[in-house]
């Protein structure tokens, strides 16, 4: 499947799953550094299936053409708002939610705070990137206020983009619409160590079954 990303970028990629019994359908956006079917796309977007949340994974024009430095903002948005427009037009009938790895999540929730659509109920955010490596801040998350619809916040407390106790100060700070689930251990990936007993499997299962059930109320 493809859609138009913007005028001047053409058209992306875009990879539709819907399991039997879909509850939910989630817009899912990639991470500054993979495209869709990077192997942590692929176990997401199949870990939700098994959850009964459909899922349209799509790439971002940059990722479209083999580059790895993305896209201005404006494409980045413009992709996002495309993205949402042509999963409204599956007229599928599900609740629909929107989201991301990473610089996906945040470009989902840059749009709608610029833009809101009535028709999107939630956006889910797996690894927000708050703040570039070693330089906690909570910059990044200043649009996230004028943003009204519910909001879950999925993070490792390894994650070198999210410094634990700031994501839980913007998760305080916006309220009730702030849902949010910590993986202990967890890096931006959802990768926890092999001294912590578990595996990174269990991590995303874990990942996935909460962002359903979130999505399933």
């Amino acid at each position: 499947m493809k859609f138009t990303a913007s005028k001047s970028s053409g058209e992306v990629s875009a990879y539709w799953l819907r399991p039997d019994g879909a509850k939910a359908l989630l817009v899912l956006g990639h991470g500054a550094g993979v495209g869709s079917r990077h192997a942590f796309m692929e176990s997401l977007a199949h870990g939700l299936a098994q959850n009964a949340i459909a899922t349209l994974r799509y790439d971002f024009p940059y990722t479209e053409a083999g580059r790895k430095v993305p896209d201005p903002k404006p494409i980045l948005l413009s992709t996002v708002r495309n993205a949402i427009a042509f999963a409204s037009g599956l007229k599928t009938a599900l609740p629909l939610f929107v989201g991301g790895k990473s610089m996906g999540g945040r470009m989902s929730s840059t749009l709608l705070a610029e833009e809101p659509h009535s028709g999107v109920r939630g956006i889910v955010f797996f690894g927000f990137p708050l703040h570039a490596p070693g330089k906690p801040s909570v910059e990044r998350a200043d649009h996230l206020d004028r943003i009204r619809i519910p909001m879950l916040f999925l993070q490792g407390t390894r994650d070198p983009l999210a410094d634990v106790n700031h994501i839980r100060s913007v998760h305080e700070r916006l309220g009730e619409r702030s849902t949010l689930h910590i993986i202990e251990g967890g890096d931006h990936s959802f990768r926890v160590p092999k001294s912590s007993g578990r595996a990174s499997t269990d991590a995303m299962e874990e990942i996935v079954r909460i962002a359903a059930e979130w999505m399933g109320l």
